[in-house]
């Protein structure tokens, strides 16, 4: 730390007006102190949110960079070292992949082009919120762990370079999926509703936000309020971003979940003479030699070649004597995603709203939005490739790369993407479906799009979802907070009955006590639900897509598949089952809290929810455990639930706390409460803020 501190009063210079304005006047007061007019200061609630006030755009960006760190120092500068591609310089060996992927991909060196792109107004911004986070880590060095404060200063270009990390080679396109060349991720969904006033008993639009992450790591969301003259949003964005990506103001809201939109191809290649062949020529790959140093355990450092080569697809991935794999990606030539956020934030109405979203700068994710006006809106955003031929699963694949017939070029305009405003039904979901099922009647014809634009199926979390919606003529907040807990399982209800009265007809003596259990059961996964953990122990022992004797049709979407395809099979799975379960926890009867629990940090709560294919709407993701049970590594997020009225009502949650810097009161402050199932209520107006104000900073 002594090294990191002399190099930073060598280099803080540069930043020195910055750090000036911002650090020179740091106050700490009581619940109504009084704040100089002008200034710009962070409101800290009970929760750990900071209620930014900017005097302008720019303070309110240093304030956010200040208060990030706050919360998250630790990890954000860990994962700005990790978007330089230095990772394994600064830290050893196993960061060694990371940064291979990072430069291979070009991050770092496309950041900095980035950042000369942005308009000067919002470079300003950037430059803030960079400030802010070289303020604190002067300020409070003592607080920043040694290892990761190498990292520091902290520049603009790393923010940027952690933002392309994060959405395109996370989110479009990760390490793993190319490895299994699979366009399926895993690990990352969301759910989405916006309800009209015509469904909504009190007369106002609602916006149900609900994304599923991994609980750690860059996926880890940060919830604020940030206000400037003539701006002012309440929502949460993922940590080390710099703008809110999911939020709402007095006027609208959105938010988005994973969409179903393949934004990348691996192709393969025929090499030739030291070459690839193209179009019936051999055009020569473009080279770059990089060297990555890697510290070593005695702190001494190893340099380690990286040779990336470029077709005219992409970077190369893999390859061999005669073959080699070519990556092509989405929205590597549009730099401005971040001012487009800010900008969605800003607007008052639908048409600002959907001006911004026109600029189509962000790569993937669905868009659910409702106003105080009445509208709601589902738009399959993303940057969708023109393709000339083949349907959804052909693109799943690897690509021919000798050919230009199957490189695309261009991406398809805001107004050939699925799209529906205000449908007749009066509600819009997503939970990771197509945009085909976002509401009944069907809203979206996929018959008018190309056959590759998203595939066709609909997942029993997302029927669930539809189910909630379609079976409540008028949907109170209260009505959708508590479906947005439901965690019945749509799985259970389209084929328990059946699985019950075989093995009562056929089963053994065992079988039929499983039945008995099932029976009692109230098919849900709360923590107290006896009967859920047999049931999902069966549930991977069949295999789903032979177990229906009904399978899913796209003509009744919502309800296929039903039916037990082979009852006798099925029991001798639910005997197998319910074997294992005895003999795992001494009775079929088990509580799924017993099994299934909240575990994050020193905490250990019993869980509520679980994860596909159950069709349960609040999802959890688990790992399992030598002795049996599951420990939770991800799923339900950020929550809020936001009612249009005037003024704006919102519950929110963070599930995980809003911190993660060591000693913060607020890590995992708030498991308890999604462990029992509840919400708070999001402190909007300043004066709710200040009778729940834990500590004040004013700059």
């Amino acid at each position: 730390m002594a090294d990191f501190l002399s190099v930073f009063k060598r280099r803080q210079f540069r930043f020195l007006p910055l750090i000036i304005s911002f650090t020179l006047a740091i106050v700490m007061a009581s619940y109504g102190g009084v704040i100089s007019a002008g200034s710009t200061e962070i409101l800290w609630d009970t929760y750990g949110v900071p209620h930014i006030y900017g005097k302008d755009t720019q303070s309110a960006f240093q304030a956010f960079g200040w208060a990030q760190m706050q919360s998250h120092g630790d990890l954000l500068l860990r994962l700005y070292g990790q978007a330089r591609g230095q990772a394994a310089q600064y830290w050893g060996e196993e960061y060694l992949e990371s940064d291979r992927w990072v430069q291979t991909m070009g991050v770092p060196e496309r950041a900095r082009s980035w950042y000369k792109l942005q308009s000067p107004a919002f470079r300003n911004y950037l430059d803030a919120f960079a400030a802010g986070i070289n303020a604190y880590a002067q300020e409070h060095s003592e607080l920043i762990d040694d290892e990761v404060a190498v990292v520091l200063p902290v520049k603009a270009e790393d923010v940027l370079a952690h933002l392309h990390r994060v959405l395109h080679f996370t989110f479009v396109v990760n390490p793993g999926s190319v490895a299994g060349i699979s366009q399926q991720e895993s690990k990352a969904g969301s759910n989405g509703w916006a309800i009209a006033p015509s469904r909504s008993e009190n007369g106002h639009a609602m916006l149900l936000a609900n994304p599923h992450l991994p609980w750690s790591d860059l996926f880890l969301w940060y919830e604020a309020q940030m206000t400037a003259p003539g701006f002012n949003a309440y929502g949460a964005t993922l940590v080390g971003i710099p703008v809110l990506a999911i939020a709402f103001n007095d006027h609208l809201g959105w938010t988005h979940t994973v969409n179903t939109h393949d934004g990348w191809d691996a192709y393969k290649l025929e090499l030739v003479d030291n070459g690839y062949r193209f179009d019936g020529q051999v055009k020569s790959f473009e080279t770059t030699n990089l060297s990555l140093k890697v510290k070593q355990p005695d702190g001494t450092f190893k340099t380690e070649p990286l040779v990336v080569k470029h077709s005219v697809h992409g970077p190369i991935i893999s390859e061999t004597s005669n073959e080699a794999v070519a990556l092509r990606v989405v929205g590597l030539d549009e730099p401005q995603v971040l001012a487009q956020w800010w900008d969605m934030a800003r607007a008052k109405n639908l048409a600002q709203f959907e001006s911004a979203l026109k600029r189509l700068q962000l790569p993937m994710f669905t868009v659910i939005y409702a106003d105080k006006d009445g509208h709601i809106m589902h738009l399959f955003n993303g940057q969708v490739p023109i393709r000339k031929q083949g349907d959804f699963q052909y693109w799943q694949g690897i690509i021919p790369g000798n050919t230009s017939d199957t490189l695309w070029t261009k991406n398809h305009p805001y107004q050939d993407l699925p799209r529906i405003v205000d449908p007749k039904s009066g509600w819009l979901q997503n939970a990771n479906d197509p945009p085909w099922t976002t509401t009944f009647p069907t809203a979206i014809n996929a018959d008018k799009y190309p056959p590759y634009m998203a595939p066709k199926f609909m997942d029993f979390r997302a029927q669930r979802s539809a189910r909630m919606l379609f079976e409540d003529e008028k949907i109170t907040f209260d009505e959708m907070v508590a479906y947005k807990h439901s965690t019945r399982m749509e799985l259970a209800d389209r084929i328990l009955d059946d699985l019950i009265l075989a093995a009562r007809k056929q089963g053994s003596e065992l079988a039929k006590d499983a039945a008995n259990v099932l029976s009692a059961w109230d098919m849900k996964a709360n923590a107290n639900s006896k009967g859920a953990v047999l049931f999902a122990t069966w549930v991977k022992q069949i295999d789903l897509e032979k177990a229906f004797s009904t399978p899913w049709s796209e003509h009744k979407p919502r309800t296929t598949p039903d039916g037990l395809a082979d009852p006798q099979a099925a029991v001798a799975k639910l005997e197998a089952a319910a074997s294992g379960v005895q003999e795992t926890y001494g009775k079929l009867d088990v509580a799924w809290g017993e099994v299934f629990q909240i575990d994050y940090g020193d905490i250990n709560l019993p869980a509520n929810g679980g994860s596909d294919p159950l069709g349960i709407f609040p999802t959890l993701w688990f790992r399992p455990q030598s002795n049996g049970t599951f420990k939770s590594v991800g799923g339900d997020s950020f929550v809020a639930a936001v009612e249009f009225s005037q003024p704006v009502r919102a519950m929110v949650l963070n599930s995980y706390g809003n911190a993660t810097q060591p000693g913060s009161r607020h890590v995992g402050d708030q498991l308890q409460m999604f462990a029992n199932q509840q919400l708070r209520p999001a402190w909007l107006k300043r004066s709710d803020i200040l009778d729940h104000l834990e500590a004040r900073q004013a700059f």
